[in-house]
């Protein structure tokens, strides 16, 4: 039954979820000399840098009333390329404080195949419209390993993400259909901080620090106002001493937001390929 259930998983979280497993097991045999200096996660400071191949999809939408607009099929939001950043401060073996940087910006230009409604304002059939879905997050966190040995350790993280996020839409002066449109703008901002938390490990695959799998999941429900999941999976493969090849995938954030009569709705998905280095000090 286990294994059914596992299989119905997506394959980022089965990944995360088997990793967890292993480290569970490995915490429960104890070596008989841990010594500090015998982890092959050993180190003060670690900042990763992550180039992220992000495909976006879902939804915004003006306070309550008005449909929502499909970000991908109606203003033709594709793939696009962004960074990821992260520094890890451990202050003692098993404390972290830590923060995390993710902008994301697209814009579009496309033609509208449906008269929609932004913000009060209203977008005919045929016009040509210029899109941008700006988001920017900034995570604060703490992290405690709870498990931590020679070959990696599982942690359990709590952040606070601030997450800045502004959809526009605009249209110049132009002719449709034979009929004069006016120049029309929309755009609605909301700055929303989302306490989220979730474990994170390494393990090494090998008796040596040369190959290790690292993930973590971070989430939280928000009742009426919304909600947030986010988790990154990757291979990390050691190029030196202190310098760290990572090769994975992301779903960089799926953030729901529901709207009111004083606050625009956004459902975002950002997901997608990840590559980068992280360095160790």
């Amino acid at each position: 039954m286990v294994a059914i259930l596992m299989l119905k998983l997506p394959s980022c979280t089965r990944v995360v979820l088997a990793a967890v497993a292993l480290l569970l097991f490995l915490g429960s045999v104890r070596p008989a000399q841990a010594q500090q200096n015998e982890e092959f996660d050993n180190y003060k400071l670690r900042v990763y840098t992550l180039w992220f191949y992000s495909s976006p999809t879902g939804s915004i939408e003006g306070p309550t009333g008005e449909q929502p607009i499909d970000i991908q099929s109606e203003l033709d939001f594709q793939n696009y390329s962004t960074f990821n950043a992260k520094v890890d401060w451990k202050f003692t073996r098993k404390n972290h404080l830590y923060v995390t940087i993710a902008p994301n910006d697209i814009s579009r230009t496309t033609t509208l195949t449906r008269t929609i409604e932004y913000e009060g304002q209203t977008f005919t059939a045929n016009l040509v419209v210029q899109s941008n879905l700006h988001s920017f997050l900034v995570a604060p966190g703490y992290q405690y390993d709870i498990i931590r040995r020679r070959r990696g350790h599982l942690g359990i993280g709590v952040q606070l993400d601030l997450i800045d996020s502004t959809a526009r839409i605009h249209a110049d002066a132009q002719i449709v259909g034979g009929e004069p449109q006016a120049a029309v703008t929309a755009s609605g901002s909301l700055l929303a901080p989302i306490p989220v938390a979730g474990p994170q490990f390494r393990l090494y695959l090998t008796n040596s620090p040369k190959l290790y799998l690292e993930g973590n999941v971070y989430g939280m429900y928000l009742f009426g106002y919304g909600n947030l999941v986010s988790t990154s999976d990757w291979l990390g493969i050691s190029l030196a001493k202190h310098l760290s090849l990572d090769l994975g995938y992301q779903l960089g954030s799926r953030l729901v937001i529901n709207n009111a009569a004083d606050r625009p709705g956004f459902r975002l998905t950002q997901k997608g390929a990840i590559a980068g280095l992280d360095f160790t000090f």
